[in-house]
């Protein structure tokens, strides 16, 4: 059987406008700076990507192939990514007061997080168009991610991280072969380096969308949550909010599932939380503001919501206020206990992120913001295991 063929057109800048070929390295708009997105010929892709034929196909992230960016199956890396389970979570949902609870377990993805479909998506475009080597900025599980995919790739890959970065991350990274370099700072700083080391080292930068196809990878999650649901969406989607990019991504999918006749209008009201102690989204949200500044003296211990400063911060709070969505935020504890929560009632040992979540839903409920009948999705991006040193002894 034939691989489906990718539709891919060209790249277009979410912000101005302003379209540029997709056949060489991008990184963001260089006319304004911002976030570009792919772009496909979705009348085209609908020729192939039905619902019959998609149900013929592997569960991988591959099996939405017309709208991924990778023109040529052969540069179409494969780690087992995608095909995570919706779980039921009727206990927890129980406690919450929500009668129809899911969870989206991205702990099972390859590397333990959802991070793997981004940059499988990144690393096999680069491969694809030729990049000599990659580096990335990364709180954890994106460096690790990255590792894997550039060694499936065979490209030289260089991973900077905060020096405060999980252990079990900084680990991995190393023995897919990366080069790791811990600094001091956050996210953003590391950030900083990668851009400064890009001309020096002829690295190619996949830090979250400053290049156009993490997100395409990420966007599989909501294509794939669609279909798991009989290609409807849920009522509402609680998603632990760093970089964003998975909003970014879901949000753009949902689109091109209706231009292709996929599914309807109806879109699920998109929830943003963050850590009190890094939430720029947030306070934006807050403020009526399309644009988060920077978040001084960012500090949680959930990594993956340690990012002080978002490039896609416009496309996410767009997506949020358009959905009827909101943002909140959670404290260290509570998101702690949330992680513990979902595993006791679950047996889900999830990331502090997604524990984060768990918190968020209780509270939406509790004020009348979900209804009990609502049909809640919650993002269980990472695995808890690459988090065992945030788990302390809580048996009285």
């Amino acid at each position: 059987m034939l691989e489906p063929t990718s539709a891919l057109t060209h790249l277009e800048c979410s912000f101005c406008g302003q379209s540029q070929s997709a056949e060489e390295q991008a990184t963001i708009c260089p006319a304004c700076g911002k976030v570009l997105l792919a772009r496909y010929d979705l009348a085209q892709a609908a020729q192939t990507m039905t619902k019959t034929a998609v149900a013929g196909r592997a569960w991988d992230l591959w099996r939405y192939a017309e709208i991924l960016p990778v023109r040529d199956p052969a540069h179409r890396l494969r780690l087992g990514e995608g095909g995570t389970p919706l779980l039921h979570a009727d206990r927890l949902g129980a406690e919450l007061g929500l009668s129809r609870l899911l969870v989206k377990d991205e702990g099972q993805n390859p590397t333990g997080s959802f991070k793997a479909r981004g940059l499988c998506a990144a690393v096999s475009r680069a491969k694809e168009l030729g990049a000599p080597a990659l580096a990335i900025p990364s709180a954890g599980n994106a460096g690790s991610a990255m590792a894997a995919y550039a060694a499936r790739a065979g490209i030289p890959a260089t991973v900077i991280m905060p020096r405060d970065a999980p252990a079990a991350m900084v680990a991995e990274s190393r023995v897919y072969g990366a080069t790791v370099r811990l600094i001091d700072g956050l996210i953003n700083d590391a950030g900083r380096e990668v851009r400064e080391g890009t001309a020096e080292h002829g690295w190619w930068d996949i830090s979250t969308l400053k290049e156009p196809y993490r997100a395409e990878g990420k966007k599989t999650m909501g294509i794939e949550l669609v279909e798991q649901l009989g290609w409807r969406v849920p009522d509402a989607i609680v998603y632990p909010t760093g970089g964003g990019t998975g909003i970014v991504g879901m949000w753009k999918a949902f689109a091109e599932l209706e231009e292709m006749g996929l599914i309807g209008p109806k879109r699920p009201r998109m929830v943003v939380v963050q850590a009190a102690g890094c939430a720029p989204i947030a306070k934006a949200f807050a403020d009526g503001e399309r644009h988060a500044p920077l978040w001084e003296g960012a500090e949680t211990d959930a990594p993956g919501l340690r990012v002080p400063v978002a490039i896609g911060d416009y496309l996410i709070l767009d997506a949020v206020r358009a959905s009827g969505g909101t943002a909140l935020t959670v404290t260290d504890a509570e998101l702690m206990a949330g992680m513990h929560r979902i595993a006791r009632t679950e047996g889900m040992f999830v990331s502090p992120e997604a524990g984060a979540a768990v918190v968020a839903a209780e509270r939406l409920r509790a004020s009348g913001f979900f209804g009990a009948d609502d049909e809640v999705l919650l993002f269980a991006t990472g695995a808890g295991l690459k988090h065992v040193d945030l788990i302390v002894d809580v048996r009285e």
